[in-house]
């Protein structure tokens, strides 16, 4: 029996829960648990996010709990390396968490120290923090949002050097480009070992716009072993044509991005976003995790082993040439036998092969 499973690297249904009269099951923002469950979602990094301003630790922290309070349902599982194949979990959706914008425990004139106090905290609730985004839109005390030109703060490098050895990846999709280049540098110059991912963006060459990758970050994150997520809002995509996601897919390829291509879905509650030109944010295509189920489809015919030559996603290591697959450029896209999922090395979590995310 074949089982087809996606992962998806960020979603907003935890910023979602903080309004009153919510639930994961109300069928709001395109990540609620039904969508998840009928796009066959076993791996959702769930984002914690809060916007830079007072109060925003407190959004943080709470998120955190509402993510503990996951643990502890009937719908969701901490997802980890050997738990994949626990019957118990066959109907849940497994969850780890990410920090999107370090102002999630960090406000602009807190003591620092009182920062990775809640950033601790943080990470006791919810037992693992997958990625960190430095920053999100705009400029905070670490460093430039991706609508910046501002690079990485000295406090930036401080919260760097605290995380370094804490096996947490940095999230490249809402730095400014300076930001990201700043980061980099940083790193190589430490000499620290800290994965890299942009896990909800798409690339600059084929649309325009600050939050997707230009062409240079793409090379170093194919360099670094990092992966991109796909991002499905519409003006990340092309803001008139659905169709071109495949042409940034097309794109990824061109630059030899095979080994990095993930979901970054970026699906959140946008009806009352002050911004009202842009609702809707996604097409009618791709406004849920269901979506997932035409991508696939459509990836296996046009991008699958055989189809097209010289796209060929590589072999995927550990199976034989007589094994049944469908790998997309060693994405999160699988129709493997179960008892090979683990041979995926944690689908792309396995990038990272120094992350321990087993719980201890």
């Amino acid at each position: 029996m074949m089982n087809t499973f996606n992962t998806d690297l960020h979603c907003d249904l935890l910023a979602y829960l903080l309004r009153a009269n919510t639930s994961v099951d109300d069928g709001q923002p395109g990540c609620s648990l039904p969508y998840l469950k009928k796009g066959h979602v076993k791996l959702q990094v769930m984002a914690i996010y809060a916007s830079t301003g007072s109060g925003s630790f407190h959004n943080g922290i709470r998120q955190s709990e509402i993510f503990r309070e996951f643990l502890n349902s009937n719908d969701f599982f901490l997802f980890y390396e050997h738990n994949i194949n626990i019957p118990e979990y066959a109907d849940k959706v497994g969850v780890i968490s990410a920090i999107e914008n370090a102002s999630a425990f960090c406000e602009e004139d807190m003591d620092l120290d009182a920062g990775f106090k809640n950033l601790e905290t943080i990470i006791q609730n919810t037992r693992k923090i997958f990625y960190m985004g430095i920053t999100h839109h705009t400029e905070n005390r670490f460093g430039g949002g991706n609508f910046t030109d501002t690079g990485l703060k000295e406090d930036g490098k401080v919260l760097i050097d605290y995380i370094s050895d804490r096996k947490i990846a940095i999230d490249l999709a809402h730095t400014s480009d300076q930001l990201a280049y700043d980061i980099l540098n940083y790193l190589d110059r430490k000499n620290y070992s800290v994965p890299i991912l942009a896990s909800h963006s798409n690339y600059r060459s084929v649309y325009d716009n600050k939050r997707n990758l230009p062409d240079e970050l793409v090379q170093e994150l194919i360099r670094r072993k990092g992966l991109i997520g796909l991002n499905f809002i519409k003006d990340y995509i092309d803001h008139g044509h659905p169709e071109r996601l495949y042409e940034h897919i097309q794109y990824a390829l061109s630059l030899g991005a095979e080994n990095c291509i993930a979901y970054g879905g970026d699906f959140f509650y946008d009806k009352e976003h002050p911004d009202q030109s842009r609702i809707p944010f996604f097409f009618d295509e791709f406004k849920d995790a269901t979506a997932y189920n035409t991508i696939n489809k459509k990836i296996s015919e046009d991008f699958s082993p055989g189809n097209h030559g010289k796209d060929k996603p590589s072999e995927c290591p550990g199976f034989s040439s007589q094994e049944r697959y469908l790998i997309f450029q060693s994405s999160c896209i699988l129709d493997l036998p179960l008892d090979d999922f683990n041979n995926i090395y944690m689908l792309h979590l396995g990038f990272y092969p120094s992350m321990d995310i087993n719980v201890q």
